[in-house]
């Protein structure tokens, strides 16, 4: 049998990104089944996740790679802003606040590409 070569890099994906990460993810389901929400060590384990992703963004803003350095600042701080303020209008919903978040980023980068 034999892969044809278009196929290789998502092999890679899969073999590489995708196993790893989802053994590690099957172990922690399997080790936390027994463990109170509400105790110190998850509130700091929940506290040291979202500072991460709070650095990470805050990276990805101020510091941009790729195509998006070409969008200006204003427009990547209001995008998080926006997406931020719709969070918690929104009832907290995480879906509504990233969607708007995107859709601002990409509205705020063609209006200004178009100019």
């Amino acid at each position: 049998m034999s892969i044809d070569a278009a196929l290789w890099p998502y092999l890679l994906v899969i073999l590489a990104g995708f196993l790893p990460t989802e053994i590690w993810r099957s172990a922690a389901v399997l080790l936390a089944h027994g463990l109170d929400e509400d105790s110190e060590w998850l509130i700091y384990v929940r506290a040291v996740a979202t500072a991460l992703v709070a650095g990470v963004i805050t990276r990805i803003v101020l510091v941009p790679t790729g195509d998006l350095v070409a969008v200006p600042l204003l427009i990547r701080v209001g995008a998080v802003g926006g997406g931020f303020l719709v969070f918690f209008v929104a009832q907290r919903s995480m879906l509504l606040g990233v969607l708007a978040g995107e859709t601002i980023m990409i509205a705020g980068a063609w209006f200004t590409q178009a100019q």
